[in-house]
């Protein structure tokens, strides 16, 4: 039975990792999983998902506007998909995550989404806020403040590392400009040595 799958977490904990390999899997089984990344995101190139570890996959881009619901129906009926996996979804729209859902419940594919939970000022992303109120199937995937305790908290830095807490909700960045935090020193404002 076709699952929508929440999985959540900080920055630098292996999200993307996660990602190219679930599609490896499906690939390596003879099977046709759709990526997915927003077209805003432009980091690594444009529709390119890149891990730290130096993986990477090229996916198909989406705009703000998009229906997914009509384009992955679309592709579905030029070539049976198997799996969506969808990328950086805390910037999905409302509508969006509720394409997302149709997916699973009208054309019974899989859509497994892969984003943070929080912006920087420690408040959910619209993507995210749907995707937990609406995943048959929520993860959190773990990493670790520089003290070592969990870290779930993303901070934007700025050039000397000093933690910010203005500014726009989306910022396209990597280490570059966000780290991530345990709650104590996100509240501190405390990014540790850089």
């Amino acid at each position: 039975m076709a699952s929508l799958h929440f999985k959540y977490a900080a920055m630098n904990s292996g999200k993307s990792t996660q990602l190219i390999q679930a599609h490896f899997n499906y690939q390596e089984r003879g099977m046709n999983p759709l990526a997915l990344i927003p077209a805003m995101d432009t980091r690594d190139g444009v529709g390119i998902i890149k891990a730290r570890v130096g993986l990477s996959l090229t996916a198909e881009t989406f705009c703000e506007q998009q229906d997914l619901f009509t384009s992955v129906k679309a592709k579905h009926q030029q070539q049976a998909l198997d799996v969506v996996i969808v990328d950086e979804g805390q910037f999905l729209s409302r509508a969006q995550v509720y394409q997302l859902a149709k997916v699973v419940d009208d054309l019974h594919i899989p859509v497994m989404v892969y984003g943070l939970k929080t912006d920087f000022r420690g408040e959910l992303f619209e993507g995210a806020y749907h995707l937990l109120c609406l995943a048959d199937k929520l993860e959190e995937l773990k990493t670790i403040c520089w003290c070592g305790n969990k870290g779930h908290f993303n901070a934007r830095i700025d050039g000397q590392g000093r933690v910010l807490s203005e500014g726009e909700q989306i910022e396209i960045g990597g280490n570059d400009r966000y780290v991530s935090l345990c709650r104590k020193h996100f509240i501190q404002g405390n990014a540790g040595e850089h």
